[in-house]
């Protein structure tokens, strides 16, 4: 499994978006003049946070055939990512977009994610995709939310495994992109289940086990069965690690956060990078986390990502983690 990540050529499964947020940080929504604009979409940041580390990507999607979509291709490849495979549909589908604040105190953010282009992705277009070219597969949840991506991105999994890639899965619950909850619980259980790296928070867990006191037993039970590598995330507490029968716990590292956004994204493109780089696990943990803290303390998301210098300077510079 760590062999195809240290080919360090990765291909990602999901949504391009854009991002929008007030300018200057702390301004309320509500009250500005000035926005900024950026890259957005979990896949999307995922893939530009690999491509600052010096990986390749790929990038699986759907945009709107209108000039929101051709942004999105043109920051896709602005920051690196193959675009291939990013695809224009018409008609009435529009890109995700995101508006959100640059505060943490009363942060709002307002998603738009009506007859949203991604969800268009389809068979075809995954089976496009010339699998033993790269060296694992990564995703998050929005993917399943709907169909035809639903189904689309099912069908990757099996192609991947078919031909030897390892499946990464970021379990990225949105309640707002999905019919119900227990079409979501389902659905993400089921993805759950065919991943060989399940990375989620404590209420993803949770929210897929039925209760949130049961979120822990379920990334163990997944870490037991069928995945090589569960990450349980606990926000401020840091995270529980499970692989081979043994549970890594590590901390955080505390900053002055300016947002709450993009985290998640920022520590799944550092845990990678620092993978395919041979770094072990726990390091590569401890990496992502930090990745994560300097993501929060910026504007934005995928421009909020560090490269590898940054992050080298964050680690010199910032007195260290909080205990585990």
């Amino acid at each position: 499994m760590l062999n195809g990540i240290r080919q360090n050529n990765f291909l990602v499964i999901g949504r391009a978006g854009m991002d929008f947020f007030p300018d200057p940080p702390g301004t309320r929504t509500e009250d500005a003049v000035t926005f900024k604009s950026g890259l957005g979409g979990s896949s999307a940041n995922i893939a530009a946070g690999i491509c600052k580390f010096g990986g390749k990507v790929a990038l699986v999607t759907r945009v709107s055939d209108d000039a929101i979509g051709r942004y999105c291709i043109n920051q896709l490849r602005h920051y690196g990512v193959d675009t291939r495979h990013v695809h224009p549909v018409g008609a009435e589908f529009r890109n995700s977009l995101a508006v959100y604040e640059s505060r943490v105190e009363q942060h709002q953010s307002v998603i738009y994610r009506n007859g949203a282009a991604d969800f268009q992705m389809s068979i075809a277009d995954v089976e496009a995709v010339d699998y033993p070219a790269y060296g694992a597969l990564i995703t998050a949840g929005t993917v399943f939310a709907a169909e035809p991506s639903r189904s689309a991105a099912f069908h990757a999994f099996d192609l991947a495994r078919k031909a030897g890639l390892p499946i990464i899965f970021d379990v990225d619950y949105r309640p707002y992109s999905w019919p119900s909850p227990q079409v979501a619980e389902a659905v993400l259980s089921r993805a759950g289940a065919l991943s060989d790296v399940i990375v989620g928070n404590d209420e993803e867990f949770g929210f897929m086990a039925g209760g949130i006191d049961l979120g822990l037993d379920k990334a163990r039970a997944l870490a037991g069965e069928t995945a090589t590598i569960v990450i349980y995330k606990m926000g401020e507490k840091g995270a529980i690690t499970l692989h081979g029968g043994t549970e890594i716990r590590t901390g955080i590292y505390p900053v002055t956060a300016l947002k709450p956004t993009g985290a998640g994204d920022s520590f799944m493109a550092g845990l990678m990078a620092s993978l395919a780089a041979g770094y072990d696990l726990r390091d590569a943990v401890m990496r992502g986390s930090a990745c994560a803290a300097i993501t929060v303390s910026r504007p934005g998301c995928a421009p909020a990502m560090p490269d590898a210098a940054q992050l080298d300077t964050f680690l010199g510079q910032h007195p260290g983690p909080t205990d585990a």
